[in-house]
């Protein structure tokens, strides 16, 4: 059984970035903003870890 993942990425301008893949079919389903450092994108993908679980959602349909 895959599980998801997050991807660190560099983009062409020296910035970093994270992709969240699904664990089904790998597909991306969220990509952050782009990060200076790659602390600071580490530090993302912990803040999504930490308050996805919680989240509510706001529909603005």
């Amino acid at each position: 059984m895959a599980f998801p993942k997050f991807e660190i990425k560099k983009s062409s301008n020296g910035k970093f970035y994270f992709n969240l893949r699904s664990k089904g079919n790998g597909e991306i389903i969220a990509t952050s903003e782009m990060y200076n450092l790659k602390q600071s994108c580490k530090n993302g993908i912990e803040a999504v870890k930490r308050d996805a679980s919680v989240a509510q959602v706001e529909d603005l349909t």
